[in-house]
C-alpha cells in the first residue's frame, strides 16, 4: 500500500493532471474470458490474504484522493482502461497508459502514450512498432500467435516473436494469414515451409487465442458514465486510512498537499 500511494504522489505531482482513472482487477477467475477458455491464467495462484487486504487498502486510498476507481468481476482491469480511453478517444483526448503491461499498447493511437511509469519508459505508437515490430492495432494478433505465458494462453507453437512479427508484416491480420495460408511456404521467413502446417493444424488455437488477447473497448456502463474527473477528497477518511497502516508524516503530507492543490475549485 505503501508503494502504491507513493506511485500515486509521484505520478500526480509530476504530470498534475486533472484527469485520471485507475482500474483495478477484482478476480483471476470470473472474467468473462475464463468462460471462453477455463484455463486462462490457471497458471496463477491466487492472492495470499494478506495481499488482497492491501488491494482494498491501495482503493481506497485511491478514493480518499478523489480519483475515479473501477473494477468488474466480469471484467479485467484491460477492459475498463481499454472502454474509457476509446470513449474519451473519441471526445478528441490524448491518452496516456500507466502500465508494464505489454497488452495495453494496443490501445495507442497517434498522439498517445503508453507509459512504463516505474522504469522511466515512455512510447507512442511508432516506437511501439520499433519495440515489438507490430503496430499497436496487431498487438491482439501477435499475441495471438506468440501466446503469453503469464495469462496462460498457448498460441501456436513454434512461434515466436520474430516468425510472428514477420507474418504480421506481410499479412496484417491473423484472419488474412488463414485467407491466404499458400503464401506462408514461399515468405523468406526461417522454416516457412513447416510453418503453414503449424498454423492449420493450431488454426482453432490461434483463433481462441484472439478473442483473448483483445482488450474490450465496449463495456456498457463505463460507456454511458466514463467519470475521470478528480473529484473532492476525503482529507478525514485519508487521515483515518493513514493511522490505520502506520504510515508517517512524510507521505501523508504528500498526499494530503496533492489534494489541496489539485481539488476541483
Amino acid at each position: 500500500v505503501y508503494g502504491f500511494a507513493r506511485f500515486l504522489c509521484e505520478l500526480l505531482e509530476r504530470t498534475r493532471a486533472k484527469q485520471v482513472a485507475i482500474a483495478f482487477d477484482e478476480s483471476l477467475t470470473t472474467s468473462f474470458r475464463n468462460e471462453i477458455y477455463p484455463d486462462y491464467k490457471a497458471n496463477r495462484d491466487p492472492a495470499p490474504p494478506d495481499l488482497e487486504r492491501q488491494f482494498k487498502w491501495c482503493r481506497s486510498v485511491t478514493e480518499c484522493l478523489g480519483l475515479p476507481a473501477y473494477s468488474s468481476p466480469e471484467y479485467e482491469a484491460d477492459d475498463l482502461i481499454g472502454t474509457l480511453a476509446e470513449v474519451w478517444k473519441e471526445r478528441g483526448h490524448e491518452l496516456r497508459i500507466i502500465s508494464s503491461d505489454k497488452d495495453l499498447a494496443q490501445l495507442i493511437g497517434d498522439g498517445d502514450a503508453w507509459w512504463d511509469f516505474a522504469r522511466k519508459r515512455r512510447l507512442d505508437s511508432g516506437q511501439i512498432r520499433e519495440r515489438f515490430g507490430v503496430g499497436p492495432e496487431q498487438i491482439p494478433d501477435y499475441l495471438a500467435l506468440t501466446g503469453d505465458t503469464v495469462d496462460n494462453i498457448p498460441g501456436v507453437p513454434g512461434i515466436g516473436p520474430k516468425t510472428a512479427a514477420a507474418l504480421m508484416a506481410h499479412f496484417g491480420t491473423l484472419e488474412a494469414i488463414y485467407e491466404r495460408l499458400g503464401e506462408v511456404p514461399h515468405l523468406s521467413i526461417r522454416g516457412a515451409r513447416s510453418l503453414a502446417g503449424k498454423l492449420r493444424d493450431h488454426q482453432p488455437a490461434a483463433m481462441l487465442a484472439r478473442q483473448l488477447t483483445e482488450i474490450r473497448r465496449d463495456i456498457p456502463a463505463l460507456v454511458a458514465h466514463p467519470r475521470v474527473e478528480r473529484g473532492d477528497p476525503d482529507l478525514a477518511g485519508l487521515d483515518e486510512l493513514m493511522d490505520h497502516l502506520g504510515f508517517g508524516a512524510l507521505l501523508r503530507n504528500r498526499l494530503k498537499k496533492l489534494c489541496q492543490e489539485e481539488a476541483p475549485k
